[in-house]
């Protein structure tokens, strides 16, 4: 997840092609699409007042609202979109080790 993350997020990331970008948006979708459900079985487990699942659960919030928001109208903006949907992925792939995810 991280990896993939990275081909957008790496300070010397090449900007995709449109194509590449649009790859890589089905795959980061995907990537979230499997995380959620994880993080909210890990996040079952501990107290409601524990700290890491409230971080853990916000970030998944977000990342369902990344994933409604519409496709952009030109490729720049949709970069913008993708590289959010990325930095999301990367947050829950830490979420996921923080709270001992299974995958």
């Amino acid at each position: 997840m991280r990896e993939t993350a990275s081909l957008l997020l790496d300070p010397d990331a090449e900007t995709p092609t449109p194509e590449r970008l649009e790859i890589l948006h089905l795959t980061l979708t995907g990537m979230v699409h499997v995380a959620i459900p994880e993080i909210e079985v890990a996040s079952g487990k501990l107290p409601a007042n524990d700290i890491p699942r409230a971080c853990a659960l916000a970030c998944v919030g977000e990342a369902r609202m990344r994933l409604r928001l519409p496709s952009a109208e030109t490729f720049e903006r949709q970069l913008v979109l993708t590289k959010k949907l990325a930095r999301s992925v990367r947050a829950l792939a830490d979420h996921c080790q923080t709270l001992g995810c299974a995958s």
